[in-house]
């Protein structure tokens, strides 16, 4: 199935690069008050009629198509699609950018892969562990294995969201140590904790199951997690937020191979 994603993904890649180099990206205010641009829709598209061709008994949950109010009904396993995740910095040209797609199976990310277009860095993961590869120049070179790490004695680095943090993120981390704190944007983050380049990723503020699903699963695969604020592991069931739209996540807390609260509870990384 990864392979297929991985393809899938590569195609939606060059869709969105296209419009990429273009001075008009055709962005404009979804009812949301997000961003959308014509990348977004022709990425979607792609991968819509690739995962259809390929699964055509799976329902998909993706993020233009719940915009426009096309949800279909899901049970214990559907795909979650976030053809562009980081469309603030796809505007800004600054990189940052991602396609997600996400196998979920009885509400655990069973199967994900994320793909950044203007790098090549590829991750996915599924219950044969994560990995890591890079498409340069039309090739792709050989997977690696990727695994987050525990928590290191000499403190934390912590990776937070370019666009978010403030008060709630400083109180949370005051219950650790913390050695760094870096900045990145989409589903980039989840990756970074997935190679053991950080050990922390808490996110206060709404987001959307399509926005971390494909990264969750590569996290997962490579032994991290991520964790609601309570402590359980994040499922991805339908109106896990009450008052909420079906599919926005609660707030979280992503970490390499540990449990936050087993740190917590010992007074911090030390």
């Amino acid at each position: 199935m990864l392979e297929q994603f991985a393809a899938i993904a590569v195609e939606a890649g060059e869709v969105i690069l296209d419009v990429y180099g273009r001075a008009d990206l055709g962005a404009r205010a979804k009812a949301d008050g997000s961003t959308v641009t014509e990348a977004d829709a022709a990425a979607e598209a792609v991968i819509l009629e690739r995962l259809a061709e390929h699964w055509p008994d799976i329902p998909v949950i993706a993020e233009e198509a719940v915009s426009a109010g096309q949800i279909p009904e899901v049970g214990h396993q559907f795909f979650l699609v976030d053809p562009l995740d980081g469309t603030a910095e796809f505007v800004r040209h600054s990189g940052e950018f991602t396609v997600n797609i996400a196998l979920v199976e009885d509400g655990a990310p069973v199967a994900g892969l994320v793909y950044l277009p203007t790098t090549g860095e590829i991750f996915r993961g599924d219950g044969h562990g994560a990995a890591r590869a890079v498409r340069l120049d039309g090739a792709l070179s050989p997977w690696e294995a990727i695994r987050a790490r525990p928590a290191p004695e000499a403190g934390l680095t912590v990776i937070a969201s370019r666009r978010s943090g403030g008060d709630r993120l400083a109180a949370y981390l005051d219950r650790f140590v913390v050695a760094e704190t870096i900045r990145a944007s989409s589903s980039l983050k989840l990756c970074r904790l997935a190679q053991g380049a950080a050990d922390l990723y808490p996110r206060f503020g709404r987001t959307m199951a399509w926005d971390i699903a494909a990264g969750h699963a590569v996290l997962r695969a490579a032994g991290g997690e991520v964790w609601t604020l309570d402590g359980r592991p994040l499922s991805y069931e339908p109106g896990r937020v009450p008052g909420e739209d079906a599919f926005a996540n609660p707030d979280f807390v992503a970490s390499g191979a540990f449990d936050p609260c087993d740190l917590v509870r010992n007074g911090g990384a030390s």
